[in-house]
């Protein structure tokens, strides 16, 4: 990363952190390691140990977003929160687009739902962007929902989908091979994958809103359709944020836990899981939160193409101990 690119980042963070500050926001500053995480079967963790010279030590995980700990303290604040902070994920590809540990940007707002945030969202890019911010950073958001891009890029009625034999007959039309005995989601991703996101408009940011109801997650259902309260942004092709109305009861949470848990347990890392969690639920306020990958955004407002170059010292500099 250049001299230049450091001053460039520094200014994104500050302007970042005022950004919510100056509307009320409650800067959050959590913990990197947790005793138990959220069951995400997307997701692979990184597991340490805390030891003691005289007493039994325990497990720590590496967080993969600081929603874990937020939710505490929404739970007892029932405060707009927001987070830049470290994160971690193991087993991802190291690449132009990824890197293990990263930047997170996260926040979260009391009353609001998915659609409120996307111009909250697109009011921090109006603060961040520079008279060098390339176009297709700049906002105002393209906003498109899942249904329409399946049917302007892939020519696919996503709506007559939500059957596993529809989508696999899509898939065949398209000339997609999957593994025999695939769950729903993972035939969506190849299809998405394959045929919808590589076509997805990139000359202005894109909102990608409601998501389809078998994509497991914690986002509240949309009321007399098959879909979610569930958007992603992309920035010149590449996925940047997430954002849900939160699911935030306490049945739904534990259904949640378990599903997820028995997922994970074909997992390279299994973790702990607290099972007393979804009782933060109890009293929980309504909101919607929004997780932004912050080294991404970085990428994209000042034009590059490479995660590298927006981070001080990337995995892909590493080399193993012993290595020549």
């Amino acid at each position: 990363m250049t001299a230049k690119t450091m001053r460039e980042r520094s200014r994104l963070v500050s302007q970042t952190r005022e950004f919510f500050l100056s509307r009320g926001y409650l800067e959050t500053d959590t913990p990197a390691l947790s005793p138990s995480l959220i069951p995400e079967s997307c997701l692979e963790v990184f597991k340490t140990d805390f030891v003691h010279p005289y007493e039994k030590g325990f497990p720590l995980y590496l967080i993969p977003s600081p929603e874990v700990w937020m939710k505490r303290i929404i739970a007892q604040t029932h405060e707009n929160v927001f987070q830049l902070c470290k994160a971690f994920r193991n087993a991802e590809s190291i690449g132009r687009l990824h890197n293990p540990e990263f930047t997170m940007l996260e926040y979260y707002t009391i009353g609001a739902n998915s659609s409120d945030n996307i111009e909250l969202t697109e009011a921090l890019f109006a603060t961040l962007v520079s008279e060098d911010t390339p176009k297709e950073a700049k906002p105002p958001f393209r906003r498109m929902t899942m249904t329409e891009a399946f049917w302007e890029m892939a020519a696919l009625d996503l709506d007559t989908l939500h059957d596993k034999d529809a989508i696999k007959e899509a898939l065949k039309q398209k000339g997609l091979v999957i593994p025999e005995g695939s769950p729903w989601e993972d035939l969506f991703n190849v299809l998405f994958l394959s045929c919808v996101e590589p076509r997805l408009p990139k000359d202005q940011p894109l909102v990608l809103d409601e998501y389809p109801k078998e994509i497991e997650c914690l986002a509240r259902d949309i009321p007399g359709t098959q879909n979610k309260e569930r958007w992603e942004l992309y920035v010149a092709g590449v996925e940047v944020a997430n954002c849900y109305t939160e699911m935030a009861t306490r049945e739904n949470v534990a259904a949640y836990f378990a599903s997820q848990t028995e997922k994970k347990r074909t997992a390279l890392v299994p973790h702990n899981v607290d099972p007393s969690y979804p009782e933060l639920f109890s009293d929980f306020p309504p909101c919607s939160g929004v997780a932004i990958g912050f080294d991404r955004l970085c990428m994209g407002l000042l034009g590059l193409s490479d995660i590298s170059d927006v981070l001080y010292f990337p995995f892909s500099s590493f080399t193993p101990l012993g290595a020549h």
